[in-house]
């Protein structure tokens, strides 16, 4: 570890060098490159420099201890000895998190796919609630949310919302997203007032690109057909809606949320992309056998990776144990307490693995 360290630092010092240099700094963009790169160490190298000084400090405290002739002096360089060596704890505790491997996807913008479970239009109210959800926790991070495709229900449910977020990081921060989410609550349907259960699925994908994963032309199939409102009516009259067929695979994708046949093929290619994606690296991790958390299950309500409970005003991310009792707050999208507890558990775990591996 700390021969990989003093490379980065050395690295570090050479391109804040070159940042210097007037060659480089009259080409612009190979100035952005280089602080690109400088930037993207400049962290793990301030800190491990910081490491090294407490260090020394911790050196010299034990040096004078060893040379102490009273009790005074004694009493200073135990004391001195004793905070360097916590300090010296958390920076190393602090550098083994920096050196984990880095999620290539953590930038990428995310296409979240959320379908009602169990429960009836009571699930599809809630995949509602969900997407607002997620799209206030958008806003509040000045992300841009747009929907790729909707089924909704007459009582303004969603039975599935396709939708993408765009914003530098999202999928860092979205990614523990994916799972069943189970609503505990009394229906607005429901007359007696009797508590119901009911279950949502989430998914949540990284864009991915062109270069990302190409698909070969001959291997769609693409059928147009005229957009369907609720109960069937038309939204227009022209075969702007669009359904494409991944022959290879089966998978089947369908957009009908824009007038425009070629806005909907778009989009619908953006959503197949990212789910073929999502499927070779998912067979890629099991075939590994490396996969670390599971991703949505059937819907059932027995499975859960959270719990909405309304009457006892509580929201349970089953996976760490972590409760608040503020779910109005966490509904309007007052998320980062627990994406932090989320990204700190996965640290944690990463960080199990280097150990034992070590």
């Amino acid at each position: 570890m700390f021969e990989k360290l003093e490379e980065l630092v050395q690295k570090y010092h050479q391109l804040t060098q070159k940042m210097s240099d007037p060659e480089v700094a009259a080409d612009a963009v190979r100035y952005q490159q280089v602080a690109k790169a400088c930037s993207a160490i400049e962290e793990i190298a301030l800190t491990y420099e910081e490491y090294k000084k407490i260090g020394q400090y911790l050196a010299e405290a034990r040096e004078v201890l060893a040379e102490a002739g009273d009790e005074e002096m004694r009493e200073l360089a135990e004391h001195e000895i004793e905070t360097q060596s916590e300090n010296l704890e958390k920076l190393e505790h602090r550098l083994k998190i920096l050196l984990l491997p880095k999620d290539p996807r953590d930038e990428k913008n995310v296409i979240m796919e959320i379908r009602a479970g169990a429960g009836g239009e009571e699930a599809a109210l809630f995949a509602a609630d969900l997407f607002r959800m997620y799209a206030r926790y958008a806003e509040s991070k000045g992300w841009r949310t747009e929907i790729m495709s909707a089924s909704e229900t007459e009582l303004g449910g969603f039975k599935e919302v396709i939708f993408m977020i765009h914003g530098r990081g999202a999928y860092s921060r979205l990614k523990y997203e994916s799972g069943v989410h189970r609503v505990q609550r009394v229906p607005e349907t429901e007359a007696s007032g009797r508590i119901h259960t009911s279950t949502v699925t989430v998914a949540v994908l990284p864009e991915a690109e062109e270069v990302d994963f190409e698909i070969s032309p001959s291997d769609l199939r693409i059928d147009v057909f005229r957009s369907q409102g609720h109960g069937g009516q038309s939204v227009n009259t022209t075969d702007s809606a669009v359904r494409i067929t991944h022959l290879p695979t089966g998978m089947v994708v369908t957009c009908q949320d824009e007038k425009s046949q070629l806005k909907n093929r778009e989009k619908a290619l953006k959503v197949l992309r990212a789910r073929l994606l999502a499927k070779a690296e998912e067979e890629l991790a099991t075939a590994r056998a490396q996969e670390r958390r599971s991703q949505v299950g059937s819907g059932d309500r027995s499975e859960r990776i959270r719990t909405y409970n309304f009457p006892q005003n509580r929201c349970t991310d089953h996976r760490i144990g972590y409760t608040s009792h503020n779910l109005p707050g966490i509904l309007l999208g007052e998320l980062d307490q627990l994406m932090d507890a989320l990204f700190a558990n996965d640290q944690a775990e990463k960080l199990k693995e280097v150990d034992t591996a070590d």
